[in-house]
């Protein structure tokens, strides 16, 4: 299953690859591919992975996350 999110606050590809860790570390999350030009990550995982933690997972890094 994919799940698309828009991340506000990515300014650089540090901020590309935190993101991509901390969505990645998500249990249940099988690839993350984050378009920093764009601002969105697409999250491919299981069927039981909640927005909300996806969501958590970004923001306890400091960015503003939304499903898209």
């Amino acid at each position: 299953m994919e799940k698309k999110l828009n991340v506000e606050g990515m300014m650089c590809m540090h901020c590309k690859a935190s993101v991509e860790k901390v969505l990645g570390a998500v249990p249940g999350v099988t690839a993350v591919a984050v378009d920093l030009e764009a601002k969105t990550a697409v999250v491919t995982c299981e069927e039981n992975v909640q927005d909300a933690a996806l969501i958590a997972a970004v923001e306890k890094k400091g960015f503003k996350a939304a499903m898209a």
